[in-house]
C-alpha cells in the first residue's frame, strides 16, 4: 500500500468517528465460533446455519451437495476459515437452482449508512478466498425496499483479499429494528433464473435475472473446493484493515442469535426444575445475553433415557422482555410439589439443548 493510500485510508477512519470503535459490522468474520458443529455433511437442501455461526446456507432445487467445515486458514493473522468441499457434482442446471452462503444484518445496526436519505454513505465489502480458480458474485440485499447491488469475485488457490465499494443509496430507509434489513449473498451455483441478465452493479430495484449473472457453478466437480474468511463490512470507501476481535467477544455478539448447551459426560446437570404436580413443572433459565427476540427452543430427543425424572418434553413458556430470562416448562413423571435437578440420566446420549433467534 502507498503512503498516499495509507493516508486516505486514516482520513476515512477519521471522517466516520470510527477511532476506537468498531468498524465492522460482520460478527464472526473470522470464522472463529462454531457454536453446532465444526463440520456438517450432506448439505445442498434445507436452508440453515450449519457449521460457523451468523453464516447461514441458502439452496434451491439443487442436486449438489457438500461439506463445510470450520478449519485451520493457513492464512496470516486469521486462525480459522470456513471450507466448502464439493461432494456431489450437479452439471444439469435447472432455472430455478441456487446455492447462497448468507450473512444477515438487523436494521438498527444499519443505521450508520443514511440509506434513502441524500447524504447515504457507500459501504466497502472485503473478505479473504481462496479455492478452485471460478468467479462468484456478491450481492447486497435490502430486503426493507427490495433493492439489491451486485459485484463479481474471482477465487484462486492463493488466499485473496477482496475488496469492494458498493455504491452509496439514497432511495428506501432501512427499518430502525431487529429484524433482517440488509443480506450479504455469496452466490456460488444459480439457474438461468438470476443468471440471465447484466449484473446490476449500482443500487436499483430487485430484478431477478440481473443478480448473479457471469458466475461459475461451486457444482461443476466434486473437485471444488470454496474457502473464505476475514468477512468485514463497513462505511465509506475504504477497506481498512480487518478488525479482529477477542473469542469471547464474538461468543457473545453470537450468543445473540444461536445458545447452545450440550453435555455428554454421566449425569451432567442443566437446572433445577420445580415440579407444582406428577406431571409438570418449571424452572427460571438466565440466558448468557439478552437475544434478538423471544428465542425458540430446540432439543435432542428429550424421553427417560435421557433425562433423569421421566422428563419427557421441555419447552419456553415466556421471555423477559429483553429476552435473556426466560421460564421453561417441563412435563414428564415427577414428584408433586418438590424440585429436581434435571440432568442426564446415561452416560451414552449426548443431550444438546438449543435457544435460537436466528434472522
Amino acid at each position: 500500500m502507498t503512503r498516499a493510500a495509507e493516508i486516505a485510508k486514516m482520513g476515512e477512519v477519521l471522517t466516520n468517528s470510527q477511532i476506537g470503535g468498531r468498524r465492522n459490522i460482520v460478527i464472526n468474520g473470522a470464522m472463529q465460533v462454531a457454536q453446532r458443529a465444526t463440520s456438517a455433511t450432506g448439505l445442498g437442501s434445507a436452508n440453515d446455519y450449519a457449521v460457523v455461526d451468523r453464516f447461514r446456507f441458502n439452496f434451491s432445487n439443487t442436486a449438489g451437495r457438500f461439506t463445510a467445515s470450520q478449519v485451520a486458514s493457513g492464512l496470516s493473522g486469521f486462525g480459522n476459515a470456513l471450507k466448502l468441499d464439493c461432494t456431489t457434482a450437479d452439471t444439469s442446471i435447472a432455472s430455478n437452482e441456487f446455492c447462497v452462503v448468507q450473512y444477515n444484518i438487523e436494521g438498527q445496526d444499519l443505521q450508520q449508512f443514511k440509506k434513502g436519505t441524500s447524504d447515504a454513505e457507500k459501504y466497502t465489502l472485503s473478505f479473504y478466498v481462496k479455492g478452485t480458480a471460478k468467479t462468484y458474485a456478491v450481492e447486497l440485499f435490502d430486503g426493507d425496499n427490495t433493492r439489491s447491488v451486485s459485484s463479481l469475485f474471482n477465487v484462486t488457490t492463493s488466499w485473496n483479499r477482496i475488496s469492494i465499494t458498493f455504491p452509496a443509496d439514497t432511495t428506501g430507509a432501512y427499518d430502525d429494528d431487529n429484524a433482517t434489513s440488509l443480506s450479504i449473498n455469496f452466490a456460488l451455483h444459480m439457474g438461468s433464473d438470476t443468471t440471465s441478465g447484466t449484473l446490476q452493479t449500482t443500487w436499483g430495484a430487485l430484478s431477478a435475472t440481473a443478480r448473479y449473472a457471469g458466475i461459475d457453478s461451486f457444482f461443476s466437480s466434486t473437485d471444488n473446493e470454496f474457502f473464505l474468511t476475514g468477512v468485514q463490512l463497513e462505511v465509506g470507501s475504504q477497506a481498512t484493515p480487518f478488525e479482529h476481535r477477542s473469542f469471547g467477544e464474538e461468543m457473545q455478539l453470537c450468543q445473540r442469535y444461536f445458545v447452545r448447551y450440550s453435555r455428554n459426560d454421566a449425569f451432567g446437570e442443566f437446572f433445577l426444575l420445580r415440579t407444582y404436580d406428577t406431571t409438570n413443572g418449571t424452572a427460571a433459565h438466565h440466558l448468557p445475553v439478552p437475544m434478538r427476540d423471544s428465542p425458540t427452543l430446540e432439543t435432542s430427543t428429550v424421553n427417560s433415557s435421557n433425562f433423569s425424572y421421566s422428563l419427557s418434553a421441555l419447552t419456553i413458556g415466556h421471555a423477559s422482555t429483553n429476552f435473556q430470562n426466560v421460564e421453561l416448562f417441563a412435563t414428564g413423571s415427577f414428584t408433586a410439589n418438590g424440585a429436581a435437578v434435571v440432568q442426564k440420566a446415561n452416560n451414552t446420549d449426548e443431550i444438546v439443548i438449543d435457544f435460537k433467534a436466528e434472522l
